[in-house]
């Protein structure tokens, strides 16, 4: 079972990245990070809206056909 980590694991990971990436490295990482979360959202938001988009126009025509 996963489990949140404690404070000091925490800590231990922060170390471990750091000693791994180096600190010019990090904010690079957290960019590129919080660009591929930002473009994400943003593709589900455009799927969300194109197929809204498409049940309008499939109820548009079934009400015409209902005419």
């Amino acid at each position: 079972m996963f489990h949140m980590p404690s404070g000091m694991q925490l800590v231990v990971i922060m170390v471990v990245i750091l000693l791994l990436f180096g600190g010019k490295k990090i904010p690079e990482l957290a960019k590129g990070l919080g660009s591929g979360i930002k473009n994400f959202k943003k593709a589900i938001s455009d799927d969300d809206t194109e197929l809204q988009a498409d049940t309008k126009t499939v109820q548009t025509k079934n009400e015409e056909r209902k005419i």
